[in-house]
Formats: C-alpha cells, structure tokens, sequence
C-alpha cells in the first residue's frame, strides 16, 4: 500500500448545529454545507487537504446505508482518510487489509460524489478511509 497524503479528516457530529457553533461562529473556518445535506467542509483551510464536520447519520448511511450507527458498534468521533494514486489502489489497499486481519465496513465503492473509498472502523473509534479523490490529482 502507498499513502501519498491524507486527503481529509472530519469531526463526527452527533449534533452538527452545535458542532457548528464552534468551528464555524467560533473558530471562524471557512466551512460550507454540503449540497442537500449537513455535512460542513472546507478544503481552504491551511495545512488540510479537506476538513469537515460530518454528521453521525451521514457517516452511518456512507458506511451502513442506513441513517443510524449500529448499536453494537462504537460510535466514531472522527475520520481520517488516506489518497492512494488511483481508484485500483483503493481495492488493493482493502484487500491487503483484510487479508491482514482487519474487517471493512465496506469494500472499495465509488461515491455519488466521485471519491472512490474503502472504509473500516479502528480500535480508537475512528473511521478510517483509503481513498481515491480525483480532483486531489489534477495538475494545477
């Protein structure tokens, strides 16, 4: 597996109106919604690829297809998400994962939003991505 970056990390929100409260009217980062949903990003922030405040029912449907975490699960406090070179990388990266032991929460898939990603949840709580952004690898 080859990391080139981390593309992004996010803050799961179970109440985003208050987790609002702080990293936008507080600390004044530069988010903005997401369309048709809560999700508040940026990728204007220095030092980050991508930050985001992600709401706990939009991490819960990304990963399950369903608005609500699974209660024998541990509810995540945040994301992390590692860019590989390509969008093949990603389905190696998975299988060599799991054939290291780890189970995904889903294997290798393209969003709607065109990020293909694999997910697992770690020891800590984290949901951790290996991900292929393409507008990440586009010449400038």
């Amino acid at each position: 597996m080859d990391i080139q970056f981390i593309a992004g990390f996010a803050v799961i929100a179970p109440d985003p109106a208050r987790s609002r409260r702080l990293y936008v009217d507080a600390l004044g980062l530069p988010l903005e919604a997401a369309e048709g949903g809560d999700y508040f990003h940026s990728e204007g922030i220095g030092g980050s690829r991508h930050f985001g405040v992600w709401p706990l029912a939009e991490a819960a449907e990304a990963c399950f297809g369903s608005p609500e975490w699974p209660d024998d699960l541990t509810v995540p406090q945040a994301s992390v998400e590692f860019e590989v070179a390509d969008a093949a990388a990603v389905g190696a990266a998975a299988a060599e994962l799991r054939e290291a032991g780890f189970e995904l929460v889903h294997d290798a898939r393209e969003e709607p939003w065109g990020q293909t990603v694999a997910r697992l949840l770690s020891a800590e709580g984290l949901i951790v991505g290996i991900s292929y952004a393409p507008w990440f690898h586009r010449a400038a």
